[in-house]
């Protein structure tokens, strides 16, 4: 998926629109639903109607992992210089079982690079099916947890809250929400991102 403009486009005269740059996977780049009903085209929307002057970008590609998204994000913070960065990643990497060390430092690699660039960082925590077992689950949890906290970064702690649970507003996979769940997961972004607008 190629990247993705959102929100108003200002006058010549306007000052230069401020910039929320989303870096994710498949849950932030409309799997399987109409683009236009994915969380971050509404964010875009939202945005427009209420927070006049931002935009969105939304970097998101279905089947990114951290590592790749890491290996990407410098490119992306030149281009667009975003006043609020948004990372939701480890998903993949949960899925895959891979090792939660890694995945931490990369995950704190894109905090850093944000936060260096002077982005204000959001980072969204994802929760894996029960499965994966007590254990993973609760390091995963506690990656987020702990970068937040370190870092000085807003904090999601599971961007499904409210919504993986209940499968009328689950695809057949069981991993991403129906387009009708999506004002929901913007709900649970909003009340993190709205403080970082101001």
């Amino acid at each position: 998926m190629g990247l993705i403009l959102l929100g108003a486009v200002g006058t010549a005269l306007a000052a230069p629109p401020k910039t929320v740059l989303v870096l994710g996977d498949s849950l932030s780049a409309a799997h399987n639903i109409p683009v236009e009903s994915g969380w971050v085209h509404l964010l875009g929307d939202r945005l427009t109607k209420m927070e006049p002057g931002w935009t969105v970008v939304n970097a998101s590609i279905s089947g990114e992992t951290s590592l790749s998204g890491r290996n990407r994000l410098p490119a992306l913070l030149a281009e667009y210089r975003p006043s609020v960065l948004v990372i939701e990643l480890g998903a993949n990497d949960g899925l895959r079982g891979l090792p939660l060390g890694p995945l931490r430092d990369n995950l704190a690699a894109m905090i850093d690079a944000g936060q260096q660039a002077k982005a204000r960082v959001l980072l969204l925590g994802i929760e894996l099916p029960v499965n994966y077992g007590p254990q993973y689950r609760d390091g995963l949890r506690a990656v987020y947890a702990g970068l937040a906290k370190d870092r000085h970064a807003s904090l999601v702690p599971f961007l499904l809250d409210g919504v993986a649970l209940k499968p009328e507003l689950m695809q057949e996979d069981g991993l991403h929400p129906v387009a009708s769940a999506q004002p929901l997961v913007l709900d649970n972004v909003w009340r993190a991102l709205q403080p970082l607008l101001r």
